[in-house]
């Protein structure tokens, strides 16, 4: 997907996501992905499901069609101890439009379910929502500087490097404090991130794309844990998982130039939230909009 690491250079932790994200093809509609990668929880990150089975759809679109949304559902927790098998069912090749279904499989089950619709690139009418303000991403700190104030609460200084192994591909910056930071003080069902890859990015279009989908399962719940004062997984004062994820792609964007993220949640009942999401370009353009529900239980006595 992207140039691999100049030889006698050790590869970087983008580098390593690339190799992730670029599938092995099998057989004709069918391609393999690894999960080798820092793991926080006991199965595979739902963004590198996702990611990955957008790149197997993308690998059977023809160059000049984009993808323009993706409707998923999280099926089954993900092994990461074994390779994910991505089978492409080829659903439509129209003139305007083509729609792919992938299933990811693990073990003869699938664990996850995705359809994706690319577009050739069409003149028509155009508005958008205006960008919020936000603070500027090159005044926030970063995760290597914000995480250890947080280490008493995420469970020491190992779980911290964790964490920064686990996202060292991606310099995501809060534009508030996360939800770990106020644990057991309900606020405002909103939040905001910035993020871009560390490093720069071949000019594919699909590949920013699947870049924003990896980050885009990274802190798209904070909203729901912040109204009830909850600090999610990282702390384990819940137990959540993804159930669904759709994500809808408006304007060209790089995934390794600054990208808003503002995310709220409008409601959570059931043991599940749903929160919403707005991707703007750093100079004001609406580029991606995303909705997902997530599972999210309190322990008991929590």
């Amino acid at each position: 997907m992207n140039k691999p690491p100049t030889a006698g250079e050790p590869p970087t932790p983008l580098d390593d996501l690339l190799a992730l994200l670029d599938l092995e093809p099998i057989e004709e509609n069918i391609f393999r992905g690894t999960t080798d990668r820092p793991i926080l929880v006991p199965r595979v990150f739902g963004g590198q499901v996702a990611a990955q089975a957008l790149v197997a759809a993308g690998r059977t679109v023809p160059a000049d069609r984009h993808a323009h949304s993706l409707h998923s559902y999280f099926l089954r927790p993900g092994d990461p101890a074994v390779p994910i098998v991505y089978t492409v069912d080829r659903i439509r090749d129209g003139r305007s439009f083509t729609t792919r279904r992938v299933v990811a499989v693990q073990h003869g089950q699938p664990i996850f379910h995705l359809s994706a619709s690319f577009q050739m690139h069409e003149e028509g009418l155009e508005h958008q929502e205006p960008m919020p303000a936000a603070a500027d991403p090159s005044t926030l700190p970063t995760a290597a500087e914000m995480l250890p104030r947080y280490a008493t609460h995420l469970g020491g200084q190992d779980r911290v490097e964790r964490i920064l192994e686990a996202r060292a591909a991606v310099d995501l910056r809060y534009a508030d404090e996360p939800p770990f930071a106020s644990v057991g003080e309900p606020r405002e069902a909103k939040s905001q991130v910035w993020f871009r890859t560390n490093g720069k990015l071949a000019d594919d279009p699909l590949l920013h794309i699947v870049l924003a989908t990896y980050v885009s399962d990274m802190t798209l719940l904070d909203s729901v844990l912040l109204a009830h004062g909850r600090g999610g997984w990282a702390v384990g004062d819940v137990v959540g998982a993804s159930l669904d994820h759709a994500m809808w792609f408006h304007r060209p964007f790089r995934a390794d130039e600054w990208l808003l993220y503002d995310q709220e949640s409008p409601t959570a009942q059931g043991g599940r939230g749903l929160a919403r999401g707005r991707i703007f370009t750093q100079d004001g353009r609406l580029a991606v909009s995303v909705i997902q529900e997530g599972l999210i239980r309190v322990p008991r006595g929590s």
